[in-house]
Order: structure tokens, then sequence, then C-alpha cells
């Protein structure tokens, strides 16, 4: 028996939550970066967003839950023949090798919470991943898009900004989904210039910022040389007493240079 769209209940062990604003799909949609790459869109859900996607350019659609697939495929089945849409149904993060795709495209999706991040990073490693623009839940889009200073500020936003940049498009209410969460949400953009890659760099990261109230020297410390690391702190002219959240982005790249 097919589904309909009506019966359809979001299951919890996916976390699916179908946003239903149709403003905020809009503003999706307005806030797409003008090219010709191709679109990929993960757990693509009732395919609220897809239907706006699929009128703008072709795409490659990931979808872990066997229901939705079926639904989606009986929906778009227009789009399908006409090769606007290719559903591929399955763990995204299983098919994602080096690239997900084969040619240059860009991710615009509402990414499920629990596997939001990881998600990023991937498409930030994917050297055919060339835009980013999503919905995840507030506070992760925030510290992407955070700057040196703000408390937030962290491993995430280093590696955003070392890539490209990055900016919170809109913020989103609870009341836009259904079921609704408990949490807000933000639509957030980053546009790459570059490919995250460096391991080594990020391993400093997750070092510095082990205990965030703690001293950038601290923390560092507890891999590092405490000498060498005194003499890069004179060098960059940074106080020994400086927190983790007050260094900017170029001075992580050159304190890991010196270390």
């Amino acid at each position: 028996m097919l589904m309909n769209i009506e019966s359809v209940v979001a299951k919890k062990k996916f976390g699916q939550n179908f946003l239903k604003d149709q403003s905020v799909l809009r503003k999706i949609v307005e806030a797409m970066p003008k090219n010709e790459n191709k679109l990929v869109e993960i757990g693509p859900g009732l395919g609220d967003l897809t239907k706006f996607l699929v009128d703008v350019r072709s795409v490659e659609a990931f979808e872990v839950d066997t229901d939705l697939c079926k639904l989606l495929q009986s929906t778009f089945k227009e789009e399908i023949a006409t090769k606007r849409l290719h559903i591929n149904c399955g763990d995204v993060l299983q098919a994602w090798q080096s690239s997900l795709v084969d040619e240059p495209y860009d991710l615009v999706a509402n990414l499920p919470y629990y596997i939001a991040t990881n998600i990023i990073l991937k498409a930030l490693a994917d050297p055919m991943c060339k835009n980013i623009l999503v919905m995840v839940q507030l506070e992760v889009a925030e510290k992407f898009c955070a700057t040196a200073g703000e408390k937030v500020f962290g491993s995430l936003g280093i590696i955003a900004q070392s890539v490209g940049t990055a900016e919170i498009v809109t913020k989103v209410p609870p009341t836009a989904f259904d079921p609704q969460p408990k949490v807000d949400s933000a639509v957030f953009l980053i546009q790459k210039t570059a490919d995250r890659s460096d391991k080594e760099f990020e391993d400093m990261l997750r070092v510095a910022f082990t205990q965030p109230r703690k001293t950038l020297m601290k923390n560092l410390s507890q891999k590092y040389d405490k000498t060498l690391l005194k003499e890069a702190f004179d060098k960059l002219e940074l106080i020994h007493t400086i927190r983790p959240h007050q260094v900017s982005t170029q001075d992580y790249h050159q304190l890991y240079k010196i270390i």
C-alpha cells in the first residue's frame, strides 16, 4: 500500500523534524549561491525543500528512511523521469568516499541534528563541495559562524574560517517544524575557497580547546614544549594568559607553523 504524506509519522531514530514554514523554505532558496553546480540534499524527508530545489537545478538526494524513499519516488515521479532528481536510498555517510558526487556541487539541506556537525565537516573536506547552505540547531550554526572573541568561538569556527566564509542567513523557531523540536534552528551558509585537509592542525585545535576556560598556554602545554610555546606567543604578541576563544584563526595557523 502506498503511503501518503498525511500518514507519515516522524521517526526519532532519524532525528526527523519536517520543515513546513514556506517563508523559511523560500529564504533558503533565495540564499543559494548563483552558479551551475549540482545540488545535493541530505535528508529530504517529505520533499518540502526538494520541491523548490528541483525548479532551480538538478538534485542528488540522499534519504536513509526507506519509507520516505518510497514516498519521494512516488511524489517526484516526473522529476525522476526527466533526471531533475535522483534519490539515493541509504546512509549518506556510508556512501561518502573522498567525494560524495563526482562533479562540483552545493549542499543544500535541512540536516538531522544528530549528524549535522559530522556531515558539515565531511562537506568541508570534500573537494567537490563548493558551498554549504544548511539548516541545523542554532547552537551548531553559531559555533561554525563565530569569530574570535565570542565565547562560542572554537575549533568549528576556525575550521570554517580556514576554508571560506560563514554567516547565519536566518534563525528559525521550533514552530516552523512538524513535530516541533525543543531548540531553535538556523540556516547558515559557508562559501568555500579551500578544502579542510590538515589533520595535524585540527589535532592542535582539539588540544587548544580541551578546557576552554583555561588559558591557551595551559591547554597546549599538555602536548607541546612550554619553552617553545612561550617563544611562539611572544613572537605573535599573544599574552600568556589569553583564552582559546580570544585568539584569531590567523594566529592559530601561525602558532601551528611555529610549534
